[in-house]
C-alpha cells in the first residue's frame, strides 16, 4: 500500500499573468464605430474575461474601454453565447491593472 500527501500546485497555467475577478462595466467597439455595454468579470495584465449583450467570434479584433484607464486593442481569443475572452493587443500596465483592480 502507497500513501502520499498532495499539495495542489499554484500557477498560472497558460497565463502570462494573474488573473483576478472583478465587476467592471465597459463598453465594446469593433472599427471606432459601435459601442455596445458588456462587463468584465475578471481581469489580468494581457486579457479579460466577458459577459456580454451579444455574440462574438473568435479572431475579432474589438477596442474595450475600461473605466478609469480608457481604450485598448484586444482580440477576441473564445467565445460561447454571451461570454468571451480577449487578448489585449499591448498589456496593461502595472499602473493601470492596478488602477482598477482591488487588493
Amino acid at each position: 500500500m502507497f500513501a502520499a500527501e498532495v499539495e495542489p500546485a499554484i500557477g498560472l497555467g497558460r497565463r502570462r499573468s494573474a488573473r483576478k475577478p472583478v465587476s467592471l462595466d465597459a463598453k465594446l467597439g469593433r472599427g471606432g464605430l459601435e459601442r455596445a455595454l458588456c462587463r468584465v468579470v475578471d481581469l489580468s495584465r494581457h486579457g479579460a474575461r466577458l459577459q456580454t449583450y451579444s455574440s462574438l467570434r473568435p479572431s475579432t479584433t474589438v477596442w474595450l474601454t475600461l473605466p478609469l484607464i480608457g481604450h485598448f486593442g484586444a482580440k477576441v481569443v473564445w467565445a460561447d453565447d454571451f461570454e468571451a475572452g480577449l487578448e489585449f493587443l499591448n498589456p496593461l500596465s502595472d499602473d493601470q491593472f492596478e488602477s482598477i483592480v482591488p487588493d
